[in-house]
């Protein structure tokens, strides 16, 4: 294992002064140590992989530095224009080192979504002309990987990347304590609240269908529905973060006369932003859209998002939104579901739901396979025997 204080002294020594990213789980001690060690202004969490990129790019403009874009690979979709219509030598030629997370390795366990993507990871970088080497075990193999990697992005003007097995890096031991957030004081959980939901929707609404987005959401929407007894018959959106709101949009466009709730999160929502001006645009009576913000990236190790320096509700009506509101405790998030899922609703309405950080440490992970999912949700949405 590589310490992670150690990886990032030897990038600062090797001129690697700017990060920008998307925090990932196997880059999480990386990411904790980056977030630590590094002045906000040199270190951007960024709202998309994308994003990160361009980042990246205006920091090379303004200073002829070869920055760092940190992602996992499920997030290479994100980077794909801008490394090749933005980044690539024959465009704008700009170096960059890509530090990747490999989900789903061949021959280690992981998830359906994670196999996929890390079976065609290497031939996708290979397909988009970025060098790329698999990060060593030790310090002294990373250093000399990083010095040589760094060249080549120099001398080709271009992007390279490093790919980051599972385990690669040990704990980060912070020096000082995490200072105290924002959200950490808040009164509820975000498991919580989705019981709140739940209760809500058998009460008022018990036809809908309900879409989870990717990550603890999905997963806690799932043990709450076998806590409560009842089918597991949502969409659970394992993969492609960000993209639940249109998946909730399409199905609430499909089957207008089925109530559609969404339950999102607040990374999910700023990665995609132009998702909710697409909801408020087509404005369907069905929808609920729930934003469930703990202002962190709590499935990949909690690192902060922008949210909490951000009035959703009021981004939201400005977006075009009919109805939307902020609540922070069980009672004012009961009265605003049954105000929401009441008779001639505003809709779409969205409910800006402020949530602690965390999750239990029993948390588990759906049984069903997403083929299964997908097939149950199908027939609840269509309102087909279950």
């Amino acid at each position: 294992m590589i310490a992670p204080e150690a990886f990032v002294a030897a990038l600062s020594a090797a001129g690697v002064r700017f990060a920008a990213g998307v925090p990932d789980s196997l880059l999480k001690q990386l990411c904790a140590c980056i977030e630590a060690e590094l002045p906000r202004e040199r270190h951007v969490i960024a709202a998309n992989e994308g994003s990160a990129v361009g980042l990246a790019a205006g920091w090379h403009l303004a200073t002829g530095e070869v920055p760092l874009v940190y992602l996992q690979n499920s997030g290479l979709g994100n980077t794909i224009n801008p490394l090749v219509s933005l980044a690539d030598p024959d465009v704008y030629a700009l170096p960059m080192l890509l530090v990747i997370g490999w989900r789903g390795e061949p021959d280690v366990k992981d998830e359906p979504q994670h196999r996929r993507q890390g079976a065609i990871t290497p031939a996708l970088l290979d397909v988009l002309g970025v060098p790329t080497q698999v990060l060593g075990a030790d310090l002294e193999t990373a250093t000399t990987q990083l010095a040589g990697l760094l060249a080549t992005a120099r001398a080709r003007s271009g992007p390279v990347a490093l790919l980051v097995r599972k385990g690669a890096f040990s704990p980060y031991a912070r020096v000082e304590p995490e200072a105290p957030r924002p959200t950490d004081a808040l009164p509820m959980t975000r498991e919580a609240a989705i019981g709140r939901v739940l209760e809500a929707l058998a009460q008022h609404a018990p036809e809908a269908v309900v879409v989870g987005t990717t990550g603890m959401p999905s997963r806690e929407l799932y043990e709450q529905r076998g806590l409560r007894g009842e089918a597991t018959a949502d969409f659970y959106t394992v993969g492609s973060m960000g993209h639940a709101s249109q998946i909730a949009l399409g199905a609430a466009l499909g089957r207008p006369d089925r109530r559609v709730v969404l339950l999102d999160g607040d990374g999910a929502w700023l990665m995609h932003l132009g998702g909710a001006a697409t909801i408020a645009d087509l404005a369907p009576a069905n929808l609920l859209h729930v934003v469930l913000d703990n202002a962190a990236h709590d499935s990949v190790g909690g690192q902060p998002t922008t949210s909490v320096g951000v009035r959703i509700d009021a981004v939201s009506r400005a977006l075009g939104y009919p109805a939307a509101t902020t609540v922070q405790d069980a009672a004012a998030l009961d009265a605003a579901l049954a105000a929401a899922l009441a008779p001639g609703a505003a809709a779409p309405t969205l409910l800006h739901v402020r949530v602690r950080r965390g999750n239990r440490k029993d948390l588990g992970r759906p049984r069903t396979s997403p083929r299964e999912n997908k097939a149950g949700f199908e027939r609840r949405l269509r309102g087909e025997a279950e």
